[in-house]
Order: structure tokens, then C-alpha cells, then sequence
């Protein structure tokens, strides 16, 4: 027998657990492996292309040149303006740029009033984490609750929103649980609450949106949108906000000036160019890819749910992302059954791979269904452009090995 100690019991030794062949990852929420063709797009901007886009001699006017372009390619598939695309380090860079820059302009200019800004319960860190800054610098906050599949209610947001809220900021597709906000709804919504007024402003963290979903930005209606170059098969360490034409907004970062003046600092430009590569592939490839992994999706569930005693699906099962099955498994701790898969050469997670250090189980599993043990129960799988049907029949099968030997 063998005392270990995190668990503070006496475990059997045990055999070495066999592994696949063939590592499988189903953590593409977290991050995705960059393609080939946005590596080959980027190469030439880390040697032979790599002046500063800032200077005017040759090697800068050619980087430049290859920066605007990647604007004006995002720009397209945004259906936005090229000058509406600030570059940032990432997804947690952007919605601090958005919260932050936004607060900080209206309360300069409130006289004195207590401003209003609108949340969910269930926002990525990078958003929770401005908004509690925020409260304890004179804001007030409303985060509000969303159903058991995980879905917040355009009703409730319109009646939470009072003649001072300046911002309302929804998550497009959660990064947990995978379920789809009715975004267009409630920019529909905010404009004619909004009339001739400015504000409330309204912000979307789309990091997981992205080859799946309609990134139209007058189609849905928003003044701010988040884009992570990460979880599109990019680079890591780049990102992008969009920003209205008219947003009233100010820098949270100050330096030379760059990207309109609102994120100073010199531009990655391989890293940017690699995020346009990556932006336009995963908007050509979403139909095709959307349909095949809502099928991979929806078989991994059904299968998971009929041989695994007890296992349910957390979230809402059509208004979800394609590639996302967060699933409960009761009695089952989901930090240790994502540890053995590991160990299996199975890669999964038991929630945002951003807080998977934080000793708190899910913030959002815990506002969806109020029951901290399902929130230490669960575990999240994510599949991507690599994964296919014997991944998931392995998968399923080791699953159900672990939990039957734990239970």
C-alpha cells in the first residue's frame, strides 16, 4: 500500500495504466495547434520581412504594408471597417481594453454619477475580473443569472439596464459549458433602448465564436467584440477588438501611439499576419467543419450519457458550440478523471484552462445549477479539426474504464 498524500487515503498499488498510440486532444477550447499555412505565412515575417511597420525606410513600409493588409482581411470577414480593428496581445487584453477603456471615458465625464455596467454570471475572467475592479472603484455592477442550460435572457437584461448604465458585455459562446447567448437579440435590443444617446455600449467576448458563428458585427449589433488568435489555429499571444466607428472609448496603455492610438506598443507583425491567415481559414471552413462536428459532438453525448451511469450533459444540447460536451459525471472527482485521461494520452479539462489553477470549482457551472458538487464533477471536451469518430470511440471506452474503477 502506498499513502498518498493529496487525497489523504491509502491507495492500492496499481498497474501502469496501458496508453494510446495516438495522443488525443480535446481541449481545443484552451488553444488550438497552428496550420501549416498560417506557420508558412508567417516565416518570412520573423527573418527577412521584420522591420518595425512604425518606420518609414524600406523594411518598415513593407511590414506596414503586410500589417493593414491582415487588417483589411479581418476587416472583411467581420463586415467592418479596416479602421475598426485594434490589435492586442489576446483575448484577455482585449476585453480589459474594452471594460476598462470604456468605464474610464464615461466616469471623466459623469459629474459625479454613480455609473451602471451589465454582466453575466458566467463571463470568461478576463470580463469578472475588470467588473470587480470596477465595484471597488465607484461602478456599480449587475451579474446576472442565467438558466440551467446556461442561456441569460434578453428580458432580463432589458429590465436590469437603467438611464446610467454605460456598458453591457455578454459572452458569445461560453468557454466552459459551449452555450450560445442570443447576442443579435440583444443588440437589437440595446439600440432602441439607446436611441440618439451613446450609450450603453455594447461588448461581446467572441473568442470561442470564431468558425462556428455569424461574426457579421452589424448583424449582431455590437459596438466591441473580442477575437483571440489562439482559439482559431493561430498564433498565441495576438488578438483583436473591434471597435465602432464613434465607440467613446479611451487607452488604458500608453506609449508611441499605435493602433489609433488606443494600444500603444510595436506590432507582432508575424503574429498578426498568422491571425488574419488563421481568421479568414476558419471562416471559409466553418460550414463544412460546424456540420461534422456536430455530428462528433452529438454522438460523444449521446453515447457518453447511455453507457455511462448517471453522466449528464451540463448546457443547453442544441444551443451549444459544435465542438463543445461538458459533461457531469456524480461521485466522479473531475480533476482526477482529467488527470488519469492525461495520463491515458487523452487531453481534456475540467473548465477554463485560464483559472484551471484556482482552487474554486467553475464559477459556471456553480451559477447554472447552484450544486458545487456538480461543478467538481464535471469535465469539459472539446474537439477540433483533428479529431474524428475512433478518437472519440477510444475516448468513451477509457472514460468509462476510469470512472467504473473509481466509483
Amino acid at each position: 500500500m502506498l499513502f498518498c498524500k493529496k487525497f489523504s487515503i491509502m491507495a492500492p498499488v496499481m498497474k501502469k495504466p496501458v496508453k494510446l498510440k495516438k495522443r488525443i486532444f480535446l481541449d481545443h477550447a484552451s488553444t488550438t495547434p497552428v496550420l501549416s499555412e498560417v506557420l508558412s505565412t508567417m516565416k518570412k515575417f520573423w527573418s527577412s520581412e521584420f522591420g518595425n511597420p512604425g518606420s518609414i525606410h524600406s523594411f518598415g513600409l513593407a511590414a506596414n504594408k503586410a500589417l493593414e493588409d491582415a487588417r483589411k482581411s479581418i476587416a472583411m470577414v467581420l463586415g467592418a471597417r479596416s479602421s475598426e480593428i485594434v490589435f492586442t496581445s489576446g483575448g484577455t487584453e482585449s476585453d480589459n481594453i474594452a471594460i476598462l477603456g470604456v468605464a474610464k471615458l464615461f466616469k471623466k465625464n459623469a459629474n459625479g454619477t454613480k455609473l451602471h455596467i451589465i454582466t453575466t454570471e458566467i463571463e470568461h475572467h478576463a470580463v469578472i475580473h475588470p467588473m470587480k475592479f470596477l465595484e471597488n472603484s465607484g461602478f456599480e455592477v449587475t451579474y446576472l443569472p442565467v438558466s440551467e442550460k446556461g442561456i441569460v435572457s434578453v428580458g432580463d437584461i432589458e429590465k436590469a439596464i437603467k438611464e446610467n448604465t454605460v456598458l453591457v458585455s455578454i459572452i458569445y459562446a461560453n468557454n466552459e459549458v459551449g452555450t450560445i447567448q442570443p447576442i443579435r437579440e440583444i443588440g437589437n435590443m440595446i439600440k432602441k433602448f439607446r436611441g440618439d444617446r451613446p450609450y450603453p455600449l455594447f461588448h461581446t467576448d467572441a473568442c470561442q465564436a470564431p468558425g462556428y458563428l455569424n461574426l457579421q458585427v452589424s448583424n449582431l449589433g455590437v459596438d466591441l467584440m473580442t477575437i483571440s488568435g489562439s482559439k482559431i489555429y493561430g498564433p498565441k499571444g495576438v488578438g483583436l477588438l473591434y471597435v465602432k466607428t464613434g465607440t467613446p472609448i479611451e487607452p488604458i496603455i500608453f506609449g508611441g501611439g499605435q493602433e489609433a492610438g488606443l494600444r500603444s506598443g510595436t506590432q507582432p507583425v508575424p503574429l498578426i499576419v498568422g491571425l488574419a491567415r488563421a481568421f479568414k481559414m476558419s471562416e471559409d471552413k466553418k460550414k463544412k467543419e460546424s456540420e461534422r462536428l456536430t455530428k462528433i459532438r452529438d454522438y460523444f453525448i449521446s453515447t457518453v450519457v447511455k453507457k455511462i451511469e448517471g453522466a449528464k450533459l451540463n448546457g443547453d444540447a442544441k444551443l451549444r458550440l459544435p465542438n463543445n460536451a461538458n459533461i457531469y459525471f456524480p461521485g466522479v472527482s473531475g480533476e482526477q478523471l482529467v488527470i488519469e485521461l492525461d495520463v491515458r494520452g487523452i487531453a481534456a479539462s475540467t473548465g477554463s484552462a485560464c483559472s484551471s489553477r484556482e482552487e474554486a470549482p467553475s464559477h459556471v457551472l456553480r451559477a447554472m445549477y447552484n450544486d458545487k458538487k456538480r461543478a467538481d464533477s464535471s469535465v469539459r471536451f472539446t474537439f477540433g479539426r483533428d479529431t474524428v469518430k475512433k478518437d472519440i470511440d477510444d475516448t468513451i471506452k477509457i472514460l468509462g474504464s476510469i470512472i467504473n474503477r473509481i466509483r
